[in-house]
């Protein structure tokens, strides 16, 4: 079966059968630490959204050619995270699969590798994205192994160790954004400003339906036998705005980074299938957008908060695109500053940037992220009637990555 594809009004190049495109975008919601997602690991999240994105772009399981997907803590979950979520999802066991971790950035990076998998002529159809299951990161036990001899052994958190600090200086991410707060004069309140800003965005996307075609619901089980069906994300709506601009600074006493104007702990997966142009015609499968460009940048490890700035423009250079071509953005707010500092560097609009709520108020697991905000960067395009944008995101290390996008249906 073929297809006729809308072309909208663009200044990019025409359409070839060579261009690589996503479609079948499909997220878990986002749980809470410890909240309705903690009885499912990783791999199960992943499983399900896999499933969800074939049921969704009406491809057969059969045609997939390779998984891609991005976890970041994978310590505990057993042997080739991305195997289990393809087996898991019931794809054929002769699927090759991938697990990618480049900390935040590691649901995006996937997906650029699956189109450079694509363009290499190295299969044809991919299965990309990401999934975490923070609630389940477990602690470990150093020197364990050789034996700890006489005293008290020491507990390490893997999630923070292996997730959240910062190697190089030794000292929590946090910090990191601490600084970039003092260097770009970034203060509390604008922090708790735009907090709060993203928490009523969410708000008003969930109330109006608008992230229907992202968010699918999941059965998870519960006590007595019994199964709770789980439909939107549960970070949203447990925000005390009381009690928001008294919280205490969370990593450095008389800082202005808190655990309210910071994104959360979460539980979520999300994935999409990624082909050519002419794969998705001669199937019939519809294209949420084509791919433009993507693109890698490094700083400092502390300045991985404005690396976001050097991955956009990049990318935009590749795209052969001014920043003023790009109709909407969507940057991950690992912390509110994050947003704030890139949105002042890249001299955005805010009322373009996250405009249905981001990380800060979503939730931030942090292998499916960067896959995240793709899929809601394609919503945007969408329901803005909108043609180009652009998707951004930090990486522990002083690493971002970026994509831009064009809406095609």
């Amino acid at each position: 079966m073929s297809r006729t594809f809308r072309r909208l009004k663009s200044t990019l190049p025409a359409i070839k059968d060579s261009d690589i495109i996503i479609t079948g975008f499909a997220r878990t919601p986002f749980g809470s630490f410890m909240g309705s997602l903690s009885s499912l690991t990783a791999t199960n999240l992943g499983s399900l959204s896999l499933m969800e994105s074939l049921k969704r772009a009406k491809v057969p399981e059969e045609l997939i050619d390779e998984v891609i997907l991005g976890n970041v803590v994978s310590a505990g979950l057993g042997q080739a995270p991305a195997r289990q979520v393809c087996l898991f999802g019931k794809l054929p066991s002769n699927v090759p699969c991938t697990t990618v971790n480049k900390v935040c950035a590691s649901g995006m990076k996937s997906v650029a590798m699956a189109a450079d998998s694509i363009k290499a002529e190295n299969g044809e159809i991919k299965v990309a994205g990401g999934f975490e299951s923070m609630s389940n990161i477990p602690h470990y036990l150093p020197k364990s192994r050789p034996g700890l001899r006489l005293g008290h052994g020491h507990l390490i958190d893997g999630m923070i160790n292996d997730g959240l600090w910062d190697l190089y200086n030794d000292q929590h991410m946090g910090m990191c954004a601490e600084t970039c707060a003092d260097t770009h004069g970034i203060s509390r309140e604008k922090q708790d400003k735009y907090a709060l800003e993203s928490y009523r965005r969410a708000a008003f996307a969930w109330e109006n339906g608008l992230f229907r075609d992202e968010v699918f619901s999941i059965e998870v089980p519960a006590k007595r036998n019994k199964s709770l069906i789980v439909k939107r994300d549960e970070e949203f709506e447990s925000v005390d705005k009381q009690k928001f601009t008294s919280l205490r600074p969370a990593f450095l006493s008389g800082g202005s980074v808190t655990a309210g104007n910071a994104s959360t702990i979460n539980d979520g997966a999300a994935t999409m299938l990624v082909m050519t142009m002419k794969r998705a015609r001669e199937l019939g499968v519809t294209p949420q957008a084509r791919i433009i460009s993507y693109a890698d940048a490094a700083r400092d490890p502390v300045e991985f908060t404005i690396a976001p700035s050097d991955a956009v423009k990049l990318a935009a250079k590749k795209a052969n695109l001014s920043e003023t071509d790009i109709d909407y953005h969507e940057i991950n707010e690992a912390f509110s500053v994050v947003a704030l500092a890139n949105i002042r560097l890249l001299n955005l609009d805010h009322e373009k940037v996250n405009v249905n709520g981001g990380a800060v108020a979503l939730g931030h697991p942090l292998g499916a992220s960067g896959a995240r905000i793709i899929g809601a960067l394609c919503s945007v395009l969408r329901q803005r009637d909108a043609t180009i944008g652009c998707a951004s995101i930090c990486n522990g290390g002083g690493g971002a990555s970026a994509m831009i996008l064009e809406r095609l249906s």
